[in-house]
């Protein structure tokens, strides 16, 4: 099914403008749409049908030329995208080349930026986890950056709502620390999961592991089926796209609801470079776009504008929109823009063998893991570093890669190939980054990409609070699988840059005084009341969790007020 409306191509003026097509983006086209505005949703990347373009959904392994892996070609002509997983045969589609995603380093920075509809709703790890009242108020009680001008009990009821239309599958724990949400019936834990969770409250007070919780369906209730989506298949090609929309995506959740209210204008290949500002009205009349295919300029004009390019995206865009009011970036009155990068640290960990349950498997490819709640740095727990992190991971049966390195041969060596090998367990930990004014990303003043957009530059790195941190998150995991009974227990550090873990964050962040901040509690732009951002830009903090579950409560929290303050004649 098709989300563009042809017949709307030719318009120019709209009640509402969507920058981005990603998590923020979709859902604020149906808020937009569903409370009767005219939107225009506009992609700097190409199309992506729902089904029909998930070209390798549904091939067999067999059926891809290099079984998902990249070619020396592609990691020569993709040095940044080839560096770590998220970029491979399968879903190279997906991701803008390296020679169009131009950017400098003044530190290592990893970004990631799709090329489709849908932007990385397609391809993220549908992890869902509230932000509690622990970090909401942590700024202010330790004395770092800016205080959020919002709490728990102001995002809550939004949280539920748009837990009941994605479908977040999970099991309730009752922690502080990790409010639990609208859930689904959570999907099943493999047995080694199991022991040691057990073990784990057993030897570590305060401490669980629980199954993930997952914006996959483990059933498809009447919020769901109202638009066409399936239970989860169990097959874990999710980064693929998924054709059954077990998974929350723009393309299977938001996209169907704003396209059947009439009211949906979708114009992918649309880069848009600035916002459009009138000094007299003291409001933003529109953006200019450039065809991201023919390079042609047009203006687009609207009452509100929702930017929610990504948190890098919509801050260039923002950045690059001067004017005599706002020499250095609409909104940046603070001069924060820009600053306060943060992501998530991880690439360390833990993991050992389980032995015994060999008589035991599990049925399908689950496409979740286990997930170990914050416990440093709550209650009476202190660390020599603030903040702390929870843990990702799962069991595993080693299969008949075990054996390429051997040099047996003969009957009992295939036999023994055709049997599952023994459980494994790993945990690997993401921690908090703390909002530091010094990591940050701008413009650089001379050189553009072919669009005409200045390339962002990146100036951003681990400090020491995350550096100790990484010392319990790799110590503790080790310690809680070697207390649980796991064997040759060994742990791991890779290195952690920011942008890998793709969880950008705070680059406009949200406060109380225009002076210190972008946006308000509202995610207005301060001194631009018909701006709203609301992706991972708004950040005030980091928290440890995955963070989309948050842009979605944030992005329907602010276009709910959008339209009342629209409807008083206040925007």
């Amino acid at each position: 099914m098709s989300y563009l409306n042809l017949n709307a191509a030719k318009e120019m003026d709209y009640d509402a403008i969507v920058i981005g097509s990603g998590v923020s983006g979709g859902w604020a086209a149906k808020e937009l749409t569903e409370k009767g505005l005219k939107v225009l949703m506009l992609e700097r990347g190409k199309q992506l049908e729902h089904v029909t373009g998930y070209e390798n959904a549904t091939k067999a392994p067999w059926e891809s030329q290099y079984n998902g892996r990249l070619t020396e070609e592609q990691k020569r002509t993709h040095p940044k995208l080839a560096r770590d997983y998220p970029y491979n045969e399968l879903t190279e589609k997906y991701w803008m080349n390296d020679s169009d995603s131009l950017y400098k380093e003044e530190k290592r920075f990893d970004w990631y930026r799709p090329n489709i509809v849908g932007g990385k709703s397609i391809m993220w790890g549908r992890q869902c986890y509230r932000l509690s009242d622990i970090d909401f108020e942590a700024n202010a009680k330790e004395g770092i950056a800016v205080d959020w001008p919002i709490r728990y009990k102001d995002i809550a009821p939004w949280y539920s709502y748009v837990e009941k239309h994605a479908g977040i599958s999970g099991e309730k724990l009752g922690l502080p620390q990790l409010p639990d949400s609208d859930f689904l019936p959570p999907m099943d834990m493999f047995c080694v999961e199991k022991e040691v969770r057990a073990r784990i409250e057993k030897n570590f007070p305060g401490r669980t592991m629980t199954i993930g919780r997952v914006a996959n369906l483990s059933e498809a209730r009447k919020e769901q089926l109202g638009v066409g989506r399936a239970p989860c298949q169990y097959r874990n090609k999710c980064a693929l796209g998924c054709p059954y929309g077990a998974y929350f995506s723009t393309q299977s959740c938001t996209l169907p609801p704003a396209a059947k209210t009439g009211n949906l204008t979708l114009r992918p290949d649309s880069m848009v470079t600035n916002v459009l500002y009138d000094e007299n009205k003291k409001r933003a009349t529109g953006v200019r776009v450039v065809d991201a295919v023919t390079l042609e300029e047009r203006m687009y004009t609207a009452k509100i504008i929702f930017v929610c390019g990504s948190t890098l995206g919509s801050t260039a865009i923002m950045l690059n929109s001067i004017s005599n009011r706002f020499p250095n970036g609409m909104g940046n009155d603070s001069g924060q823009l820009g600053h306060n990068l943060m992501d998530h640290h991880f690439r360390t960990g833990a993991s050992g063998e389980w032995e015994g349950d060999l008589d035991k498997y599990y049925s399908g490819r689950r496409a979740n893991g286990i997930y170990v709640p914050r416990y440093r740095n709550i209650g009476n727990d202190k660390r020599d570093y603030l903040r702390g992190f929870g843990y990702q991971g799962r069991g595993s049966r080693e299969d008949w890669k075990r054996g390429i390195a051997e040099l047996s041969f003969g009957e009992e060596f295939k036999e023994e190939m055709t049997q599952p090998g023994p459980w494994q367990m790993g945990l690997g930990a993401f921690g908090e980054t703390l909002p530091y004014y010094e990591n940050k990303m701008y413009l650089h003043p001379t050189e553009k990409d072919k669009w005409g957009m200045p390339l962002a530059v990146f100036d951003a790195e681990l400090k020491e609070n995350e550096l100790k941190m990484r010392i319990d998150m790799k110590n503790d995991a080790a310690e809680m699988l070697e207390k649980a009974g796991l064997k040759n227990v060994k742990t791991n550090d890779r290195g952690s840059y920011l942008g890998m873990a793709i969880h950008e964050m705070g680059t406009a962040r949200m406060g109380r005084d225009p002076k210190t901040s972008v946006v308000n509690g509202n995610n207005q732009v301060h001194a631009v009341p018909n701006v709203f951002m609301t992706d991972g830009a708004c950040m005030t903090s980091a928290s440890c969790v995955n963070p989309s579950l948050t842009y979605m409560a944030l992005t329907a929290r602010a276009a709910d007020f959008a339209v009342k303050e629209l409807k008083k004649k206040n925007l």
